[in-house]
């Protein structure tokens, strides 16, 4: 499932084909990807078609899209206006077809990522026409992810909800969502204090939404790696000094992917071009089980927890 920095990857690179831009028309091609949309498919276009996207924002795995009321009766709209929410699950993409290419996916920032992967078009669920000539394309192969309208609601702080917006505006349906380690916003001590609260094992915590937001099985394996964290100690057994270290590597090891397009293993994550991120190259325990630890040269193992895999090195990872 794509994290933080594959999500965030995305973000930017539809930001400049769908910010300030109309949606001129609507194609939905899958109704199942329109399953969190109260209103059905017919709902669904009759909600979008002629509004304007104002900004595309992102909390942790997150994307949604404040919409103007251009075009709309506001009589029943929601006091604070309404975004379009898009959820990509574990496979879902949203590319980019722009106008000026002929029809080709675009890339925005070509530099940041490798590819490009194959154009799947049989996964085609939901289509958006926008002024301009840009279309954007949701495809999801196993149809986890989708899209719809939600009511926007203020943040509890008053403070602007995420990356790539300053409104203190989100989507009802995402008001559960903790803040994440790349927002200015977040009150890290707080946070800190949290965590130290919790009985349960300390990735179970950190893999936990309404705690920290973002963070999903790679970057975790990687941050508590980097700490020397076992995956299965309690976070209530933790000291505050060894809780911000992790913090601080997991900070660090999504800034890291976001700077290369984030990671890729297969076609399912892309960016908005069709391009993989190649971050795999730098990880230090995902997915490395077999192969010596780069810090102490033992065998990286792999174990179960909680129905997912869980990479570490057994002697720098010690459970205590």
């Amino acid at each position: 499932m794509p994290e933080l920095p594959e999500v965030e990857v995305v973000r930017r690179g539809l930001e400049p084909f769908m910010a300030r831009r109309v949606i001129e028309r609507v194609e939905v091609f899958e109704a199942r990807s329109l399953k969190r949309h109260a209103d059905g498919v017919e709902g669904f276009v009759r909600a979008l078609e002629g509004r304007e996207i104002r900004e595309v924002a992102r909390r942790g795995k997150f994307l949604w899209a404040p919409l103007s009321d251009a075009r709309r009766a506001t009589s029943s709209s929601p006091s604070l206006g309404e975004a379009l929410v898009m959820h990509l699950g574990m496979s879902g993409q949203l590319r980019v077809r722009d106008a000026e290419v002929r029809g080709a996916y675009q890339a925005s920032e070509p530099h940041l990522s490798e590819g490009p992967a194959s154009d799947p078009e049989k996964h085609l669920r939901i289509r958006l026409h926008m002024a301009g000539g840009s279309r954007i394309d949701f495809l999801d192969q196993r149809i986890f992810g989708g899209m719809h309208v939600s009511p926007l609601v203020n943040t509890p702080d008053g403070l602007a909800a995420g990356t790539g917006t300053n409104l203190p505006l989100l989507p009802e349906s995402a008001a559960h969502i903790a803040r994440d380690l790349l927002d200015p916003f977040l009150d890290e001590e707080s946070l800190v204090r949290q965590i130290r609260t919790r009985r349960a094992p300390i990735k179970s915590v950190i893999l936990d939404q309404g705690t920290v937001s973002g963070v999903g099985n790679i970057y975790a394996d990687e941050a508590l790696w980097e700490a020397k964290l076992h995956f299965a100690r309690s976070a209530n057994g933790i000291s505050s000094r060894k809780i911000r270290e992790l913090l601080v590597a997991c900070r660090g090891v999504m800034q890291r992917a976001l700077e290369v397009g984030g990671t890729s293993f297969d076609a399912l994550y892309v960016n908005v071009d069709g391009r993989r991120g190649y971050f795999a190259r730098s990880l230090s325990a995902y997915g490395k089980h077999g192969m010596p630890c780069p810090r102490c040269g033992r065998a990286l193992v792999r174990v179960q927890f909680q129905n997912r895999s869980s990479h570490l090195c057994p002697y720098c990872q010690r459970r205590r």
